[in-house]
């Protein structure tokens, strides 16, 4: 039976939970479960603190894991990523009050930086050959620079609106960009027959996010140019219509481009244009 990891709160904790259950394995009903038993699936989830679930992987009692970039290289953990997932980006930057650093990475040279990620700036300083120091603090890190604990702080930046209200400005480029990831032991089997599969049925999941189904009808004098327009993954399926002259065309197109490509369609004459979701798909 395969062990997954799952995070049991916080951001990464819904979004896993939704792609799970689109891939087509049981979820738990209530936050309070911390264990469920996929029969069907010959799978079993455990629930676990996002910060823990590297810890818990590497240490090869669970076989793959669900939790962030930024939670993994924070970790140091023996685990490596697998498989990117698309949801829970982020950024992580460094910031100070204006005037304090300039924005070259050696001006971080002899400061102290404040940050909930000790992990991962650490690293970042160690691999550029910055002499800095780094105090750990647990969320609420903008105030470690108006109470005189570090000269600047490195966190996640969305907007920059709450660095803004704390009179602090991001400085030079970013120290890492994260998002949700499937992890494993470093060295494990990658060829391990249900973790390929589990892998494949969240690709299909990422897939049938992106893409829709697009059918339409055109003239045959035209099927070239519309082909051209929507290639599909291989090539588009083409059927002949009862009317003698035109043809059915269906492919996947990308989610983001399917209205300017119906427009696009209609303009050199395809008609009956339809979109579809996919609700997963293999490869």
């Amino acid at each position: 039976m395969l062990r997954i990891a799952v995070p049991n709160k916080g951001s990464l904790s819904g979004p896993a939970a939704e792609m799970l259950h689109e891939a087509g394995y049981l979820q738990r009903r209530e936050s309070k479960e911390l264990r469920i038993v996929d029969p069907g699936n010959d799978v079993e989830f455990f629930y676990l603190r996002p910060r823990d679930i590297a810890i818990y992987v590497a240490s090869g009692q669970l076989d793959i894991g669900l939790t962030g970039r930024d939670l993994l290289i924070d970790s140091g953990a023996n685990a490596e990523e697998i498989l990117a997932l698309g949801f829970a980006r982020s950024t992580f930057r460094f910031a100070t009050k204006p005037g304090t650093v300039g924005a070259d990475l050696a001006d971080l040279n002899g400061k102290t930086v404040a940050t909930s990620y000790e992990g991962i700036v650490a690293k970042h300083l160690a691999d550029h050959g910055i002499d800095a120091s780094v105090v750990h603090l647990d969320g609420a890190v903008e105030t470690a620079i108006q109470l005189g604990v570090a000269q600047v702080i490195a966190d996640v930046v969305e907007t920059g609106t709450s660095l803004r209200n704390a009179g602090l400005e991001v400085v030079g480029e970013p120290i890492m960009k994260s998002e949700a990831v499937v992890i494993r032991r470093t060295g494990a089997d990658g060829e391990e027959p249900k973790v390929q599969q589990f892998l494949r049925r969240l690709q299909g999941v990422l897939v049938a996010r992106t893409y829709v189904m697009m059918d339409y009808d055109c003239r045959v004098e035209q099927l070239e140019k519309a082909v051209a327009l929507t290639p599909g993954l291989e090539s588009p399926t083409v059927s002949p219509l009862h009317n003698e002259g035109w043809v059915a065309v269906r492919a996947m197109v990308p989610a983001k481009e399917a209205q300017r490509i119906m427009d696009d369609l209609y303009d050199i004459g395809a008609r009956a244009i339809l979109t579809t979701a996919i609700h997963a798909c293999r490869l």
